[in-house]
């Protein structure tokens, strides 16, 4: 396969145009490469990674399918604040863009989520009400995170897990609730397995 990176900002652009040689800037797209042969695993991260539109059918490539996302006024609070932050935007310009790209995010981005076998959504336990007027990011420690297991997966031990995460529960049979202090713990314990099962039946296809 091959790979290229987006260049999200001038620090971006700054680590790949040493590495390549290149004089991109914030906003273009590094020249393809080669992916090392011989690899084992292909972590993609993005907002396309399970697009179906009917021509173009992702999800069909993809083994493991996990999906990460804020609930909708959380996102626009981080969104508000990562482009003042990083890129200078006004309020007032970020809700411009949110608007311009609502058809795009109801049509691609949120059904994707829908085609997950895992899903991790962060959401706050403070008022998000308003995001356009939301002076802080809700912390981590600030919210919960729902992690949503596909039905038919059968072999997640809930059990196991709710002993390992302190204060996890069940919200529904096949759903699990963590404080947010605990994602990055409860992500290692759910997704850990899934990825060694995807690289042992590799690994006994490749002997067979």
């Amino acid at each position: 396969g091959r790979q290229r990176f987006y260049l999200h900002n001038d620090e971006a652009a700054l680590l790949h145009n040493e590495r390549l040689g290149t004089d991109l800037e914030s906003g273009q797209f590094t020249r393809w490469e080669d992916i090392e042969a011989g690899t084992d695993l292909l972590f993609y991260e993005g907002l396309h990674g399970l697009v179906n539109n009917g021509a173009i059918d992702m999800t069909r490539y993809v083994d493991l399918k996990v999906g990460v996302v804020p609930v909708v006024n959380l996102e626009w609070i981080q969104k508000i604040h990562r482009d003042n932050a990083e890129r200078g935007y006004s309020a007032e310009a970020t809700v411009d863009t949110i608007l311009r790209r609502m058809p795009d995010y109801i049509n691609y981005i949120t059904p994707q989520f829908s085609r997950t076998h895992v899903n991790f959504q962060r959401v706050p336990t403070v008022d998000t009400s308003n995001p356009f007027s939301a002076r802080e990011i809700p912390t981590q420690d600030e919210s919960f995170v729902v992690v949503r297991f596909r039905r038919e997966m059968k072999t997640v031990d809930y059990p196991y897990l709710l002993q390992m995460i302190d204060g996890a529960f069940m919200s529904r049979i096949n759903t699990l609730v963590v404080p947010g202090g605990k994602m990055g713990l409860a992500m290692e314990l759910i997704l850990t397995p899934l990825l060694e099962d995807i690289l042992n039946k590799k690994r006994r296809a490749g002997h067979q």
